[in-house]
This record gives C-alpha cells, sequence and structure tokens, in this order.
C-alpha cells in the first residue's frame, strides 16, 4: 500500500456506450479496485459526456449505464469502499460547468489534443457542436467539483488533467482574493493547536523567505493531517502558505497509474469502435473461440514457420496473464516453431476465461437484482451531491452569487 494522505480523495468517471471489456478492465477498472482501498474514492458514469458524440442516438443511454455500473461491481468495486454515482443525477457538475466557462478562453479549449483527433476520426457524426468543444471544461468541472487530490490516468491523458489545472488556477487567481483572508487565514491557524502552528508558521517563513520547497510539502502534510479544520480552512491555509489567495478550486495532481497495452483480436488497440474486443462478461465459450481466431504474427503462415513474440499482439495478452514461466515458454516456442499459434493460446484462453468467470460470478447477484444497484448508486449520488453542494457554496459565495 502506498504512504497515503489523510482524507486524500481520487475521481474518476467512465461514459456508457456499450459493455466494457478487457481493455477497460486493464486501462481503469483494475486500478479503480485497488485505490478504493488507498484512498477516499469517487467514481461516475459520464452520462452526459456520451452525449458529446453520440447526442443523436440516446436509446440505450439508461441500459448501458445500468450495466456499466453491473460491470463494474463484477470487477471488483465495493460499494462500502468507494462512492458510484451517475454524473447527470448532480446537477452542480452542469453548473459549475457553466459558470466555468465564463472565464475559461476559447483558445484552451480549441487547443486541446484530442479536439482535432476526433473530430478527424469521427467524420461521419456532426460535432459542430458546443458540447463537442466543451467537453473538456464538463470533465474540468466533474474533477473540480470535488476537489480530488488525484486524478488516475495513463501517460497518454495528461493534457486533460492539465487543462483542469490552468482552470483551477485562473479561478483562483480571479475569484480567490478574499478581503479578509489574512484574518481568517490566522484564525483557521488557532485551530491547528499551538505546537502545529508554530510549526507551520516555520515551514512559511522557510518556503516565503528561502523558497524551500520541502517545508512546503511538510506544511502541506500537517493540514492534511489535522482533523480540527474544515475544507475551506485547509484551502485558506494552503494559500496562505504560498503567498496567494485562498484555493477555492485546488488543482489535482495526476495518479500515473500502470495501463498495458491490451490488444483487440486484430492486433490494433482493442476498441468498441474497432469492433476488436472481448467483453468483461462475455460467454467463456465466445471467449475462447475469439482467441483462437485472434491474429498473430503474420509471418508464422504455417505451423512449421518460426515467428516473432514482439510482433504477435497474442504474446501482449501473455504479458499481462501469464506467469514468466509460460512467457518464456510461449517466445521460444514461437520462435523456434516449437509450437503452433493454437497451442500458444491454450494457456492464454485458460486464463482469460478464469478471470472473467470471476468477473460473471460477481456480476450475476446483481444481474438478478436490479432494485440493490439503483439503491447502491441512489446513496453514492447523494454522497456526491452532498460534496458538490459545499464547493459550489465555497464557488458561489467567491463570485459574488450568494444573495442574502
Amino acid at each position: 500500500m502506498v504512504n497515503t494522505p489523510p482524507n486524500a480523495r481520487v475521481l474518476s468517471g467512465m461514459r456508457p456506450t456499450g459493455a466494457l471489456h478487457l481493455g477497460n478492465y486493464h486501462g481503469a477498472l483494475k486500478n479503480w479496485v485497488e485505490l478504493q482501498y488507498q484512498y477516499e474514492c469517487f467514481f461516475f458514469i459520464a452520462d452526459w459526456h456520451a452525449l458529446t458524440t453520440g447526442y443523436e442516438d440516446t436509446k440505450d443511454l439508461e441500459e448501458n449505464t445500468w450495466q456499466m455500473v453491473i460491470d463494474w461491481l463484477g470487477a471488483g468495486l465495493n460499494p462500502s469502499a468507494s462512492t458510484m454515482f451517475i454524473q447527470s443525477r448532480v446537477p452542480e457538475h452542469a453548473e459549475l460547468h457553466l459558470l466555468l466557462s465564463m472565464i475559461t478562453p476559447l483558445g484552451w479549449l480549441e487547443r486541446v489534443p484530442t479536439f482535432k483527433d476526433q473530430q478527424e476520426q469521427l467524420k461521419e457524426k456532426d460535432l459542430a457542436t458546443y458540447g463537442f468543444l466543451g467537453y473538456p471544461l464538463l470533465q474540468s468541472a466533474d474533477i473540480l467539483i470535488y476537489r480530488p487530490r488525484y486524478v488516475p490516468v495513463g501517460e497518454d491523458q495528461v493534457a486533460h488533467v492539465e487543462i483542469t489545472r490552468e482552470v483551477a488556477r485562473r479561478f483562483n487567481h480571479i475569484y480567490g482574493r478574499e478581503s479578509d483572508f489574512a484574518e481568517k487565514a490566522e484564525k483557521a491557524l488557532k485551530r491547528l493547536g499551538g505546537k502545529n502552528a508554530e510549526a507551520y508558521r516555520e515551514f512559511r517563513r522557510a518556503y516565503q523567505e528561502s523558497g524551500d520547497e520541502s517545508a512546503l510539502e511538510k506544511a502541506a502534510a500537517l493540514l492534511d493531517g489535522n482533523g480540527r479544520l474544515t475544507l475551506a480552512d485547509r484551502e485558506r491555509l494552503q494559500g496562505y502558505l504560498e503567498g496567494t489567495g485562498r484555493m477555492i478550486l485546488p488543482e489535482p495532481d495526476v495518479l500515473l497509474t500502470q495501463t498495458p497495452k491490451v490488444p483487440g483480436l486484430d492486433g490494433r488497440k482493442m476498441s468498441k469502435s474497432y469492433g476488436n474486443t472481448i467483453g468483461l462478461r462475455e460467454e467463456p465459450d465466445q471467449v475462447a473461440k475469439k482467441l483462437k481466431a485472434m491474429q498473430t504474427d503474420p509471418a508464422r503462415v504455417r505451423r512449421t514457420d518460426p515467428g516473432d513474440p514482439a510482433k504477435c499482439p497474442v504474446f501482449d495478452l501473455h504479458r499481462i496473464y501469464s506467469g514468466s514461466d509460460t512467457q518464456a515458454w510461449a517466445a521460444e516456442g514461437c520462435r523456434t516453431a516449437g509450437i503452433g499459434c493454437i497451442e500458444c493460446k491454450k494457456p492464454l484462453i485458460d486464463a482469460v476465461v478464469v478471470e472473467i468467470e470471476g468477473v460473471r460470478a460477481r456480476a450475476r447477484e446483481y444481474e438478478e437484482n436490479r432494485d440493490a444497484v439503483v439503491s447502491l448508486v441512489n446513496e453514492g449520488c447523494e454522497k456526491a451531491r452532498e460534496a458538490a453542494r459545499e464547493t459550489m457554496q465555497d464557488v458561489r459565495s467567491a463570485m459574488g452569487l450568494e444573495y442574502r
């Protein structure tokens, strides 16, 4: 287990665009299952985001949403250890998105790397909408409204979090200057207790006078570990520490997660849009049939032709599912033509089927009891709304929108 700061919150979400597959599991879900026991985790079904590219056909959106929750539960997410909720059931997401849109330069959205990439890949769709252009800002609102410490992403998704950090920085710069900020910070400092307050002052002096980064980290850890502080007090003291104003919307950090390459049945990245997936709850016989037909090294036309494991997508799956001995056996057999491709796939098929059967078994009780799924999501939505309301109260107050 990692050395986790107290009360550190993690947030992530998925779009309900259809049944989840092994790429989703190894790319995100497996990490979520581990994170839920290390952090305070909020995981949401991004149903509004599904509309950014699929607004014309929403007939399957509701069923996809509930099936995604069941997939999550089958994969091992625990409603007692994490908060699962539906984005559109927490309308504060939309309110924060609207307010952030007032201060976000248009150029920031146009320069997001995936904006032009997706327009090119999805030429058949009409994406000349604000919803599509503004989805990174909605994503920023999704994150910032829960004021998480971390957002778990792979290296290719870091840019999505960076725009969120920029938006938070701009918001805090414009609205974080309370007229009585120093007075409120000093009051919050008293709640730390005498010894901790003295240590905080020393760390603050070391950082502001000498630029001591380690002092900044130690002071931040001291704030995180103090249960007497409210979230607002903690944000004020963090800003006071750095010589800025109150951080109403703290900048989240990236939590880089391991995302192994999960090849699809045709050798490309596993993706529903390519039709090359293995479903997370697929029938074992169908899994075996798909894997037996999966593309291998093109050089192995005949059984006696040697191959190169580095060019074989099946071997990429071995790296995920097989131990070192099996990987060595498969690699040697491939290079020397000592084994055929079907023989190479057999232990892999067995391992994948075992994993999927575990998911299917856990999911089965929820498939048969939709009321339990609805109930746990309702509870998650209420918990998420409670956190979102707290943030929006501070945001409205900072922007002068809290009329009395």
